[in-house]
């Protein structure tokens, strides 16, 4: 801590330990200042619950209802100034485990995906059975109380317990031991923390909005080069297709099925029918735009000339027949054999490169093109049929390999530009995390001299 982090803007001093330190016996905690305490959850707050669920099946509870209701979906490391949900009069009146908590109160989230995750209320509100509330502590200044958790949050979530998805529960919280400082100490640390914090907040949402900004970018980028080419003095034509507009004159508009062969995967066979074999396959969550996602590859069964008919091949484009329409990649062989289920389209082309019609079908889908073609009546579809009658450019084989070429280069460096800003958002991240852990546990001491 020593040095100023070289990616804020201004320098600070360094900042220097407390003069004397105690054991705490707290493994995460270590060693705290002399002059500090410490001090169980249980013994802290005048007010320390949780809420519950009223009955889901009634619109009673929920229809029109006016009082927030918390749900860990809504914590997000910060303050809460509205809830996603909120509910009746009658639900308050019916349901006595339904209690309304202060502002200021510091809330939890004891378990599921965001087990571990915080909120301050800048609202009175209810709770579900999910969220563990403090409130009202005349030791604490609540904001300190929040760094405090956060900073400790990895250790309290090892004291989880359960199997596939860890638990927290109240009797956890109300057993963690606090340290901290007299209260006007927690004041100039949460001041310190809150100034500190913003300056790396702002840093963070900068590099974010650079981020998609070069996203942006890349996709106008491929928009532009697979509908115009890469001569700008070309004659154009009109393509007759909305988003893409004029094309250069020489180039050819075509169904999909007049330069490839399409086929839809199986449906699902979940038992064995004698003598087929059990196999992986992809289905329309493993197709993402420019590449396969094989963490979580399924199997089914086939059988011999359905393993003939469904094997993928090197370069076969697999374009989204269901979930997120038109969504496309490129199979590279990621997996030494695979096979398609009926939520994907199996692309062969006869000619052309593979590589310049996945930048276009990518350009289809972002442009809405495919949602646009398809049945929305119910869940959009994008059959065999009509895949087969979607319009591309074509422009010569030479021309699509020269795209190609100049696109991969030019989004290879987009992308490079893309993970170098991510990786500082991660070490601004980390840095925040340092900084509010090394204060909060008395490791530095921010108070004036």
């Amino acid at each position: 801590m020593g040095k100023s982090n070289k990616y804020l803007k201004n320098d600070y001093k360094p900042m220097k330990p407390y003069p004397k330190y105690k054991p705490t016996n707290i493994d995460w905690i270590g060693d705290i200042p002399e002059h500090w305490s410490s001090r169980k959850v249980a013994w802290s707050f005048n007010l320390i619950g949780s809420g519950t669920t009223p009955k889901s099946d009634s619109d009673l509870y929920y229809e029109n209802g006016k009082h927030n209701w918390l749900l860990t979906g809504d914590l997000t490391d910060g303050e809460i100034f509205e809830t996603s949900k909120k509910v009746t009069d009658l639900a308050l009146k019916e349901t006595s485990s339904l209690k309304k908590y202060p502002k200021n109160s510091i809330v939890m989230a004891m378990y599921g995906a965001t087990i571990g995750k915080l909120g301050i209320l800048k609202i009175e509100t209810t709770t579900n059975q999910a969220c563990c509330v403090l409130a009202d502590s005349p030791y604490f200044d609540y904001k300190y109380v929040f760094y405090w958790m956060l900073s400790s949050r990895e250790s309290i979530i090892n004291l989880s317990y359960g199997g596939g998805q860890p638990n927290i529960n109240q009797d956890i919280v109300k057993g963690l031991k606090l340290t901290y400082p007299p209260l006007p100490e927690q004041q100039a640390i949460v001041t310190y923390l809150d100034q500190k914090t913003a300056l790396i907040d702002e840093l963070i949402a900068k590099k974010e909005r650079k981020i998609e900004l070069l996203k942006e970018n890349r996709t106008a980028l491929i928009n532009h080069v697979v509908t115009k080419g890469l001569d700008p003095t070309v004659k154009y034509k009109d393509s007759g297709i909305e988003w893409i507009g004029e094309i250069p004159e020489h180039w050819n508009v075509l169904p999909l099925k007049y330069f490839s062969n399409i086929t839809l995967g199986k449906m699902l066979t979940p038992e064995d029918k004698g003598d087929y074999m059990l196999k992986n396959y992809l289905r329309s969550q493993n197709i993402q735009n420019e590449k396969v996602n094989i963490e979580d590859v399924k199997q089914m069964w086939f059988s011999e000339k359905e393993i003939e008919n469904y094997r993928l091949k090197k370069f076969d484009l697999l374009i989204n027949e269901g979930g997120d329409v038109g969504r496309t990649c490129i199979w590279l062989e990621e997996l030494e054999e695979c096979y398609i289920q009926n939520s994907v389209n199996r692309v062969k082309l006869k000619d052309g490169d593979p590589y310049f019609f996945l930048y276009h079908s990518i350009s289809h889908h972002q442009n809405k093109y495919y949602e646009n073609s398809v049945n929305k009546v119910s869940i959009p579809h994008l059959t065999k049929e009509k895949l087969e009658n979607i319009r591309f450019v074509y422009p010569p084989k030479v021309e699509q390999q020269q795209i190609v070429k100049y696109l991969d280069a030019q989004t290879n460096l987009i992308d490079q530009n893309i993970s170098l800003e991510l990786q500082k958002i991660e070490k601004l991240k980390e840095y925040r995390q340092s900084l509010i852990s090394n204060v909060v546990t008395g490791k530095i001491c921010v108070l004036e001299d």
